[in-house]
């Protein structure tokens, strides 16, 4: 297969061509380039409706890589799906689409992943999970991946998901795997803290937080959507979000304490601004908070690795090509014109 080809690649091949570890070594190398600005995100474009349905747009250029791309997906109680769209940043071709469930899942627990190896202690080796839906393995993995675990402690507020992602979990990792019966048994004495849960009403406080905890709070990306109160920044050293932009349009959280309340938005600091910085966790901090809202940059950053991995090994449907033709019109008459 050729760089010419436009392909399609479908969940399963995204699988095969990426896994966690590759996403987050993409993700460091991605968020480098953001932060020596040579890789920027296009702002997410937002649509709600009805029950709770949303519409989302998110793009990204590498130009002097040669990629620009948008993950576009509705989201609905009822289902949802998203296709990444890659093209050739100097001539504009599309060269390829993606379905992007396995792409998200990767950028999403990836940049966990990045955030945790900064900003977790480094002798940290349990772990603390909120939330068990189709996102929360692959973030247990992506700690895992950068801190050794030797516990989890798992809490959703339905019994039978809560048995279910145990026993699943159980079956994927080697270390010890608990149940806990209430966000606060599963948070207590925990130095890394996530939440990947769709939660309208904040569920987390500060003082149910260990000194010295590191909270990933992933799973809040919509403005009517929270995850944790006020105090917990209270107690935060250190503050970092994938995306600034993304922060103030859509994290209730954040509005409350930077835009609406007393907090500052210039001691906010981005994740790619920690890595060309080498800025890491304080020795003292009492807790630090990394809040991933998704950008566009993430989504490239995987779709780039898939598809030079594909187009060396051959992978993908080929697809026709988009061919330009005139539009049609009818007449007056009724008839068609020509073209």
């Amino acid at each position: 297969m050729s760089n010419d080809n436009l392909i399609w690649l479908n969940e399963a091949e995204i699988a095969e061509l990426v896994d966690l570890d590759d996403a987050i070594e993409a993700l460091e190398t991605g968020l480098a380039l953001e932060a020596r600005e040579r890789a920027y995100n296009v702002p997410k474009a937002l649509g709600v409706w009805g029950d709770g349905s949303s519409m989302h747009a998110l793009g990204s250029m590498f130009p002097k890589d040669g990629y620009v791309g948008f993950k576009t997906w509705a989201n609905t109680k009822r289902g949802a799906t998203a296709v990444f769209n890659l093209f050739d940043a100097d001539n504009g071709r599309l060269l390829a689409a993606m379905e992007a469930a396995v792409l998200g899942q990767l950028r999403t627990s990836g940049i966990s992943g990045v955030a945790t190896r900064r900003m977790a202690a480094e002798d940290a080796d349990t772990m603390a999970l909120i939330g068990t839906g189709a996102q929360a393995i692959t973030q247990v993995a992506a700690v895992n991946a950068v801190r050794p675990l030797k516990c989890l402690k798992v809490f959703s507020p339905t019994a039978e998901k809560r048995q279910a992602f145990v026993a699943r979990a159980r079956e994927a990792f080697p270390f010890a795997i608990e149940e806990a019966g209430s966000v606060e048994a599963c948070v207590a004495d925990q130095p890394i803290v996530t939440t990947i849960t769709r939660s309208s009403d904040p569920f987390l406080t500060a003082d149910m937080l260990a000194r010295g905890t590191h909270l990933n709070a992933v799973g809040a990306i919509l403005p009517q959507k929270a995850e944790f109160t006020q105090d917990v920044f209270d107690r935060a050293d250190l503050v970092i979000v994938d995306n600034l932009p993304n922060a103030k349009l859509a994290s209730s959280e954040f509005i409350d304490r930077f835009e609406k309340g007393p907090g500052d938005w210039q001691k906010v600091r981005t994740l790619s601004a920690a890595i060309v910085e080498g800025l890491t966790r304080p020795a003292t901090a009492d807790l630090s908070i990394f809040k991933a809202m998704g950008m566009g940059i993430s989504d490239l950053c995987i779709a780039k690795a898939a598809y030079e991995r594909a187009v060396k090994q051959r992978l993908g449907l080929k697809i026709p090509s988009p061919v330009r033709v005139a539009p049609q019109w009818r007449r007056a008459t009724g008839t068609q014109a020509a073209q």
